[in-house]
């Protein structure tokens, strides 16, 4: 079982300047959903950007993580920006 916390700092440490805020909306530790900003999007198509994070969290993909909903932002799209 994963904790989005956990999740997070997995991304975080993984990608560069990379900021995740990751929830577990259905309570089961099990099914995510995951917003992550980082610049190594930066001229990547959105399945390269789902790759990457996929690669960041590695086995825990195949296990602990049934299910991922992604939305995977640049420095410069992130709507959330201060």
């Amino acid at each position: 079982m994963m904790e989005p916390t956990k999740i997070a700092e997995m991304l975080e440490s993984a990608l560069p300047d990379c900021q995740a805020i990751v929830s577990d909306n259905a309570g089961d530790k099990e099914h995510f959903e995951a917003e992550v900003v980082s610049s190594a999007f930066e001229g990547c198509s959105r399945i390269q950007q789902h790759r990457l994070v996929y690669q960041a969290l590695g086995d825990h993909m195949k296990g602990d993580i049934h299910a991922l909903a992604l939305k995977t932002y640049t420095p410069n799209n992130w709507p959330n920006k201060a």
